[in-house]
């Protein structure tokens, strides 16, 4: 059964920006932490659509998951879901400052990995560009 959208509910097109904003903050290993983490972004996908922009900054031991060869236990269905994530327009920043203390180079990183200097500056500036913060 199909359901009508809301007489509220405002027409969208291809292009327009998104009315909601978010951004994860991901830095621990633990894998129940990751697949927590990781459900909450696919359950705002299916809730929003395309009517919402997110971006997963990884930062200290969660970083390991944009890796490609990761120095951290990072299963193959969280990796599997962070690359299907990162298909459906999720952006996932690697912070730079953790890349450099573990001597890895954007060679070292998932080819979706946005690279940004300081992941705690990015997390602020995106706060400041609008993007709701959520943290575990």
């Amino acid at each position: 059964m199909a359901f009508a959208a809301d007489a509220d509910e405002e027409l969208r097109f291809p292009g327009d920006p998104p009315d909601h904003k978010l951004v994860y903050q991901f830095n621990k290993a633990d894998e129940a932490y990751q697949k927590a983490v990781l459900f909450s972004v696919g359950a705002m996908l299916r809730k929003y659509g395309d009517n919402i922009h997110i971006v997963v900054v990884a930062i200290g031991p969660g970083l390991h998951i944009l890796a490609k060869e990761p120095r951290r236990p990072v299963s193959e269905e969280t990796r599997q879901r962070v690359s299907s994530l990162s298909q459906y327009g999720v952006e996932f920043h690697a912070c730079g400052n953790t890349m450099k203390a573990l001597g890895w180079e954007a060679k070292d990183m998932q080819p979706f990995a946005g690279i940004v200097e300081v992941g705690a500056s990015d997390l602020m500036e995106l706060q400041e560009d609008g993007y709701a913060y959520i943290s575990w």
